[in-house]
C-alpha cells in the first residue's frame, strides 16, 4: 500500500507501508545499501525489532506510529546529525493538533516530552553514498498515539493520555504520519531558508529544563551544572560550579533531579 502525504513546502513525498517490519529504520537502512535513497516515508503498523538511541529497544503496539523518512543529503555527517533537532520540533508540531500545548516539551536532545513522560524516540542513522560525498539518511520516528509501552528504563505515556477536551481519541498513524511529514518538510525548508539558528529558537520555545540543575551522564564521567541553552551546533550548554561551561555533544541528561 503507498500514498502521498501532501505538504506546502515541495511535492508530496511518497510513503510505503508496510504490515510488519523488523524495524523501519533497519528496512530504510537496507534500502539504501540497495542503492536506493528515496526519498520516501517508510511505515509499518507494527515494528518486531525496534531500535532507540544507544540500542535501546522501542516497543510499538498496534495503533502507534512507527516511521522512517529515507532521504539523502550534502551535509556532512556532523551537519546531518542536527537533523535530530528538527524531527523533535516536527513531532512537537504535528501532535499539537489534538494536545494542550502546554504539555508539550523537548528535553535534549531529541526527546519528545508530554506532562515529564517520554511521548517520542528518535534514531537518526547515515551512511556514504558510493562514489561521492553524498549521505544517505534514516529519520526514524517512533510516536505513542495510543498505547505506552510498560516494564522501561524511563516512565512513557501516550497523546491518548491527554487529548485536549475538543479530541475524542487519538489520531491513527497514518493521519498522525500526514501531519508529521508536512511539519517536517516545513522544518527542514526553515532550516535551508533561515539556518539552524531557527531550529534552536523553535526547539528551545518548547525545551524542558533549561535554567536549573542539569546532570550530563557521558561514557565515562557525570557532569553537573546549569543547563544553560543550545549552542549553534545543537551542544548542551552546561554552567558548572566554578563558573566554566562545558558543552555537551551526547550523553544523557537528567533535569531536576529526574
Amino acid at each position: 500500500m503507498t500514498g502521498s502525504p501532501r505538504d506546502d513546502a515541495g511535492p508530496a513525498i511518497p510513503v510505503l507501508a508496510l504490515e510488519t517490519v523488523d524495524s523501519t529504520n533497519s528496512e530504510a537502512r537496507r534500502q539504501a545499501e540497495a542503492g536506493d535513497y528515496g526519498p520516501r516515508w517508510i511505515t509499518a503498523r507494527r515494528q518486531t525489532l525496534g531500535r532507540g538511541r544507544r540500542g535501546r529497544n522501542w516497543d510499538t503496539a498496534e495503533g502507534n506510529l512507527a516511521a522512517t523518512l529515507l532521504t539523502s543529503t550534502d551535509r556532512s555527517p556532523g551537519d546531518a546529525a542536527r537533523t535530530s533537532f528538527v524531527a523533535a520540533v516536527a513531532v512537537a508540531d504535528a501532535i499539537s493538533a489534538y494536545l494542550p500545548d502546554s504539555l508539550i516539551r523537548l528535553k535534549w536532545p531529541n526527546d519528545v516530552m508530554l506532562d515529564d513522560r517520554k511521548v517520542c524516540g528518535i534514531l537518526i542513522e547515515s551512511g556514504r553514498i558510493p562514489g561521492g560525498s553524498r549521505l544517505w539518511l534514516a529519520v526514524g520516528v517512533g510516536i505513542n498515539l495510543a498505547h505506552a509501552p510498560e516494564n522501561l528504563e524511563r516512565p512513557a505515556t501516550a497523546v491518548a493520555d491527554h487529548l485536549r477536551a475538543d479530541v475524542t481519541a487519538p489520531p491513527p498513524p497514518r493521519e498522525a504520519l500526514d501531519r508529521l511529514a508536512a511539519a517536517f518538510a516545513h522544518r527542514q525548508q526553515q532550516w535551508d531558508r533561515q539556518g539552524f539558528e531557527a531550529i534552536v529558537e523553535a526547539w528551545t520555545q518548547r525545551a524542558m529544563g533549561l535554567g536549573g540543575p542539569c546532570a550530563a551522564r557521558l561514557a565515562d564521567e557525570t557532569v553537573e551544572g546549569v543547563a544553560e541553552g543550545l549552542d549553534p551546533d545543537g551542544s548542551l550548554r552546561l554552567r558548572l560550579a566554578d563558573g566554566a561551561v562545558r558543552r555537551i555533544a551526547a550523553g544523557d541528561v537528567f533535569f531536576g533531579g529526574r
